[in-house]
């Protein structure tokens, strides 16, 4: 069992202190501890101790698309990126809509090593709308499934959303909703509004999203069960949120870094890297984001890390896959959107990135504490480092960001699993 100090890093962005790990444990934290019988010491004058981060939107790929991304390749980019757990979606090659697909994955992710994967169950068979998927089956599993998405599609049938809602309370299970009501977005290819005017594509209303969030949280409401917002993109979808939640009603959202930082005057350039679902949205649903991330509304960020390989986005705008890769830039985004404007200090980042994400995963073991007697999951930022992001250098298998040859600030130095170093100076161990 190997003893690891961490000398001088800031915990939470406050004092300086000393933290000792032991094993799977921390064991102290102090100032001045000693480092007799430490295996390794790391001077982290000027760094910022994170409890690592929690991811409750994920794209991992396997099984099925493992041109795009594996377990093996997203969960070492996770690790690159500060994560130590990450939620799998269910939009797999077959769906995670059984015990068998959800178990399978979940082995996959003890195998790689670089951080937990928890799998995420599909709502409906096959992600098709019609009938319930094996909601119960997948929580009993050895996957132990407490979030269900049919992410990538919408539930949109008030029926099965009721049903599914009325299902998953039995096991304290949340119905995580992808909002895109798919009749007002038939052909959409970015967000409406003056942009999509001007260059003639499709619109992608915001009342799209808006209008499934307010049935959801009433029918949330109805049946006392618990539903989360995946990817809120719209100030409309704000002001819904904070309605249901002055309500005292049970419902959460999530953000990702890309609708807190672009929009959708990136279009002008047809490039698709900037094609995403939902779509960039205006500058002031952009601020709208931010503050709501601030102030609790919107209770984390998550990153919708959507693996795409080269030939699905290096075409013309129509023809491409929507989505972006995410693990490695998103403690980056935060940084310069919400800490850098003085909308969140480090606190705030932990409970938007680990206490909050996990506690809604039901994810024991992470989102905890830096103190004594908690598990050793880890990360260690350097938030004076600013460099251009070189998707070459990425650990995931694919290069879709958004972000490249942009100077972002931050840097994850170090990350722990359970006390074991995953990434050492910027590097998987």
């Amino acid at each position: 069992m190997s003893k690891i100090l961490i000398r001088g890093a800031r915990v939470l962005g406050g004092e300086a202190q000393d933290v000792l790990i032991d094993g799977e444990t921390i064991a102290q934290v102090g100032t001045e501890l000693p480092a007799d019988g430490a295996t390794t010491v790391i001077e982290a004058e000027g760094r910022i101790l994170l409890p690592g981060l929690v991811d409750l939107h994920t794209h991992l790929r396997e099984p099925g698309r493992e041109d795009s991304e594996t377990v093996l390749t997203g969960t070492k980019a996770a690790a690159v990126g500060g994560f130590t757990a990450v939620h799998a979606m269910a939009n797999t090659f077959p769906v995670a809509d059984t015990a068998g697909v959800v178990e399978q994955v979940w082995r996959l992710g003890k195998e790689s090593g670089y951080c937990d994967v928890q799998p995420v169950g599909a709502v409906t068979v096959g992600l098709e709308g019609k009938h319930l998927a094996e909601l119960g089956a997948m929580h009993d599993s050895a996957a132990a499934v407490r979030v269900f998405s049919d992410d990538g599609k919408c539930v949109d049938d008030a029926v099965i959303m009721r049903r599914a809602l009325e299902y998953v309370k039995a096991f304290d299970g949340v119905i995580a909703q992808h909002a895109q009501e798919p009749r007002l977005t038939e052909g959409a290819q970015m967000n409406e509004g003056i942009v999509s005017a001007e260059l003639g594509l499709g619109g992608w209303p915001a009342v799209a999203e808006e209008s499934i969030i307010a049935r959801d949280v009433l029918l949330a409401a109805h049946v006392g069960s618990r539903v989360h917002i995946c990817h809120l993109s719209t100030a409309g979808s704000v002001e819904l949120v904070r309605w249901a939640k002055s309500k005292g009603w049970n419902v959460t959202a999530e953000v990702t870094p890309h609708h807190l930082l672009l929009t959708d005057e990136l279009v002008r350039s047809y490039n698709p890297v900037y094609k995403v679902n939902p779509p960039l949205r205006t500058e002031a649903d952009v601020t709208a984001l931010r503050e709501a991330l601030a102030d609790g509304t919107i209770d984390c960020v998550a990153t919708d890390h959507a693996p795409h390989p080269h030939e699905d986005k290096d075409c013309e705008w129509a023809a491409a896959a929507m989505g972006m890769v995410g693990l490695e830039t998103a403690l980056s985004v935060v940084q310069e959107t919400m800490v850098e404007t003085g909308l969140l200090d480090w606190a705030g980042v932990a409970d938007r990135m680990s206490f909050r994400p996990a506690r809604i995963g039901r994810l024991d073991g992470h989102g905890r504490p830096v103190s004594a007697g908690e598990p050793a999951n880890l990360t260690l930022v350097d938030p004076a480092y600013r460099g251009a992001v070189d998707p070459a250098g990425f650990a995931s298998r694919s290069r879709n960001t958004p972000y490249e040859g942009r100077e972002l600030p931050g840097r994850v130095t170090h990350t722990f699993l359970r006390g074991r170093a995953t990434v050492v100076d910027g590097n998987l161990a």
